[in-house]
């Protein structure tokens, strides 16, 4: 696992990777003194301690670049955890879906408390990447890892897999894939069961996938399909909203 830690206060910098380095010793932690270096190094870690007011270059700008270009290439976000000395920057933090933050002086005991949440969400994303399903296209068995299904659409008989390397259809009942499916898949509408992680928007009555397109969210469903997105996200799930 890489791990990234940009604070220009030396001390700092020295102290969490150590910390690090305590409860994971396995991790392959690099470490910078400016916001400019990481973002030229080029490199993609799993979990990036950023501190807020680094002098050239703030750290909330430094995250805002991450996920751009993680949007950008289609990349799963990284755990961003800030470190900062004033607290007001926290409002700021929300804005690029940072996982939580550490006062200086950073103390230990909520570092660990804060790292060990980082590492179980870091642990059940790698096993999301690995969950797929199997579909009969064509006469052929295709493996299709969930990761990369958008939404899939009841039509007539057969149900269609929309995924990022194009559509699939198979023969098959919607409440079949509905039930067999895992919690981050919704049935926003008799017709479509969207995957969660993939939703850009939503209002009453539509959500938007990051493909650019739009499905019926049925009315009667939109209570129950807030509190099942809720539910997603407070256990770890990635939101694009």
């Amino acid at each position: 696992m890489k791990i990234a830690v940009c604070d220009d206060d030396r001390t700092t910098r020295e102290q969490i990777a150590s910390l690090i380095k305590e409860h994971e010793s396995d991790a392959e932690i690099i470490t910078f003194e400016a916001g400019e270096d990481m973002i030229k190094s080029q490199e993609n870690f799993a979990i990036y301690f950023l501190d807020v007011e680094m002098k050239e270059i703030s750290g909330i700008d430094v995250a805002k670049h991450i996920r751009e270009e993680q949007e950008k290439i289609g990349r799963e976000k990284s755990i961003i955890i800030f470190v900062t000395g004033y607290r007001e920057y926290m409002e700021d933090a929300f804005d690029v879906n940072a996982f939580h933050y550490l006062v200086k002086p950073v103390d230990e005991k909520k570092f660990y408390t804060v790292f060990s949440r980082a590492l179980r969400e870091v642990s059940v994303e790698t096993k999301r990447k690995k969950l797929s399903v199997i579909v009969k296209h064509n006469g052929m068995q295709k493996k299709v890892l969930l990761k990369d299904i958008y939404y899939i659409e009841s039509s007539n008989k057969k149900v269609v897999f929309h995924t990022k390397d194009g559509k699939l259809d198979t023969y098959g009942r919607m409440d079949a894939w509905e039930s067999k499916l895992s919690d981050s898949f919704y049935r926003c509408h008799r017709g479509y069961l969207v995957n969660l992680e993939k939703i850009t928007a939503y209002n009453a009555d539509t959500i938007d996938v990051i493909n650019g397109d739009s499905l019926i969210l049925a009315q009667k469903k939109y209570s129950d399909f807030i509190k099942a997105y809720m539910r997603y996200a407070k256990t770890g799930g990635i939101v694009n909203v």
